[in-house]
């Protein structure tokens, strides 16, 4: 493999951010700084006339930063970069015809030389440099053919201090720079989809906490493991992680005595939004963050979905709601997640399920429902808010 020693770091949106584009793009260099610390060498960050560089200041494993860089939102593309002394001409073609050589083994292809003249010292001009540099290619290599249309290599030469080489591609994920779009509160459990709602959601931008309900000792320390594991999934995508855990057994097993069994699903669910706003108005989210995808269960109806809603005052973001399952699924495995998602450790809300969930509930029911509850569920929320667990997950 050829020895690369940067990668240039292309984006697309924000590239239409006008005035503000700054900001988005020290979001993102932030972003790469989080994203790199765990991989081995060192790394020097930078922007320069608007472009992004990472450069290595020391050996690297080259699929490591790779697979690293293709987890930061904002990212459009990485292209591995060859850095060359500018040591004349003559000298810049050698090292172009032999690096073809190393990273395109079958040459017959069609490219186009793209030069960029950012130091206008250089004795020759942004054109000359492209017929000259391909002519000296087709001398080298006969098979190869110039296609200024659609080539299938463009061939970058920057003239800058240095040199600078490149011609791949690799696609990034896309999206915004996490930070950017606020914060927000993603009520994560141990099933397959609330990990993907926190990895849709984070790819626009919104940093992501977390609340996590558990209800020992109906679910285990496994299923609160599972949970952790799955934050730490989401962290690779969107940065730290502050799971907050609930002890949600006393408010589950109170609702469970005081209320028809029908209805226990969205009772619980309507007590789970509550905490989660609390909780997400004190850490200053802009919104809570579900699972939720319209019809999949009982819970998940339009009446259902309704009769959630009505107990919040934050916005609730549901980036899944016009997903079915099996692209849920298929997000869920692209992410590394749906492995830890599919271990058989049940959390709260499948311990506590009716086995007639009402799918259309009658908010009025439902509020007079609650009312059974009053003797003491606020002091059984205020000693869940009190004793919660915060762990910040990496």
């Amino acid at each position: 493999m050829y020895h690369f020693t940067a990668f240039l770091i292309k984006y697309a949106e924000i590239g239409v951010k006008g005035r503000n584009r700054y900001l988005f793009e020290d979001a993102l260099v932030h972003q790469i700084k989080f994203a790199l610390k765990s991989c081995d060498g060192r790394f020097y960050i930078h922007k320069t006339q608007g472009r992004i560089y990472v450069d290595a200041q020391s050996d690297f494993d080259y699929e490591e930063v790779v697979g690293r860089l293709q987890q930061v939102f904002g990212i459009s593309g990485i292209c591995p970069v060859a850095y060359e002394e500018d040591e004349g001409f003559e000298k810049l073609c050698e090292k172009v015809i032999g690096y073809l050589a190393e990273v395109y083994p079958d040459r017959h292809m069609t490219f186009k030389v793209v030069a960029r003249r950012a130091r206008k010292d250089y004795p020759l001009d942004s054109n000359q440099i492209n017929a000259d540099l391909g002519e000296a290619i087709l001398n080298a290599y006969p098979e190869m053919k110039v296609d200024v249309h659609h080539p299938d290599v463009f061939l970058n030469i920057e003239v800058r201090e240095k040199i600078y080489i490149y011609s791949q591609v690799i696609p990034g994920p896309g999206g915004m720079p996490v930070g950017t779009g606020g914060k927000g509160m993603l009520l994560l459990s141990g099933g397959i989809d609330s990990p993907v709602a926190g990895y849709m959601i984070a790819k626009r931008g919104v940093k992501i906490d977390a609340v996590y309900f558990h209800a020992p000792p109906y679910t285990s320390e496994r299923a609160k493991q599972k949970v952790v594991d799955l934050a730490r999934i989401l962290s690779r995508y969107c940065g730290p992680v502050y799971l907050h855990v609930i002890n949600f057994t006393d408010i589950q097993l109170y609702i469970y005595e005081k209320c028809p069994h029908e209805e226990l699903t969205i009772i619980m669910r309507r007590y789970m939004m509550r905490i989660a706003e609390h909780i997400a108005k004190e850490t200053e989210c802009l919104g809570l963050i579900t699972g939720e995808s319209l019809g999949q269960v009982a819970s998940q109806t339009m009446a259902s979905l309704v009769s959630t809603n009505e107990v919040c005052t934050l916005p609730v973001y549901r980036p899944l709601i016009g997903f079915d399952k099996q692209e849920i699924v298929e997000v869920s495995q692209k992410i590394g997640a749906f492995e830890t998602s599919i271990l058989p450790y049940e959390d709260c809300c499948t311990i506590f399920v009716a086995k007639h969930p009402v799918t259309k509930p009658n908010a009025k029911i439902i509020r007079r429902h609650e009312q059974n509850l009053e003797e003491k569920i606020d002091e059984l929320v205020r000693t869940a808010l009190e004793t919660k667990e915060l762990i910040v997950v990496e």
